[in-house]
């Protein structure tokens, strides 16, 4: 439970890091601009805030990537993914002739061991 939680507010923060950082402008300088005097609500100073944060934002992905990766080692399970896991009873049994069915001597597939010469193995 504490992952899944964990992995929602990581995919929450990840959607605004995407989002504060397409809405700003593309002129360059970005972290490496200096202050200026202007308030909040000047061309400027929305470019700060969303400067910070963006530097807010990818501080905290950076850690929740910390933390996933450490619960999810410590999790207990040595296998994150198991979906693909079958117990021992759910594989295939070996295939069996069907009942009532007399033709239960075919020929079996060639081997790597036979060589090709184009015959057809005999049925024993």
């Amino acid at each position: 439970m504490l992952f899944t939680t964990l992995l929602v507010v990581h995919a929450i923060i990840a959607a605004l890091l995407v989002t504060v950082i397409l809405m700003q402008k593309s002129e360059g300088g970005g972290l490496a601009s200096g202050g200026s005097p202007g308030g909040l609500m000047s061309a400027r100073g929305a470019a700060d805030f969303l400067t910070r944060a963006t530097a807010v934002l990818a501080t905290l992905f950076v850690s929740m990537s910390i933390v996933l990766a450490f619960v999810a080692a410590t999790r207990g399970s040595s296998k994150i993914d198991t979906s693909l896991a079958t117990s021992p009873a759910e594989q295939s049994a070996p295939l069996q002739a069907a009942p009532g069915n007399s033709d239960t001597n075919v020929a079996a597939p060639a081997t790597e061991t036979q060589q090709d010469n184009g015959s057809v193995p005999l049925a024993q």
